[in-house]
């Protein structure tokens, strides 16, 4: 588990993934292609775990299913983001109100 807060930049251990904390703060076991976000990094040597190979995609932003955590990819991997066993989705964007 790493500590989060807004702004936290956090790096892949196995992937060249690099994500921000748009939203969300505390304890928080995020992942990407099954290792732990660290800020930090490490050696991206590594390979993602066959589960969470995916992918993560750089200006993307990523949320869990209660909207609790939002993660901004700012550097995109080989490996997916998730909240412990649970991937991550991309968030959609939103309509916008017609201006008739």
């Amino acid at each position: 588990m790493v500590s989060v807060k807004p702004g936290a930049r956090l790096k892949s251990t196995v992937c060249d993934t690099e994500v921000m904390v748009v939203r969300g703060s505390g304890e928080i076991d995020l992942r990407c292609g099954g290792s732990a976000l660290t800020e930090s990094g490490g050696s991206a040597g590594g390979t993602p775990s066959e589960d969470f190979a995916a992918g993560s995609l750089i200006g993307k932003r990523y949320v869990d299913t209660e909207a609790n955590i939002e993660l901004l990819c700012i550097r995109g991997g080989a490996g997916s983001l998730s909240l412990g066993e649970v991937k991550l989705s991309v968030k959609r964007a939103e309509a916008l109100p017609s201006s008739d």
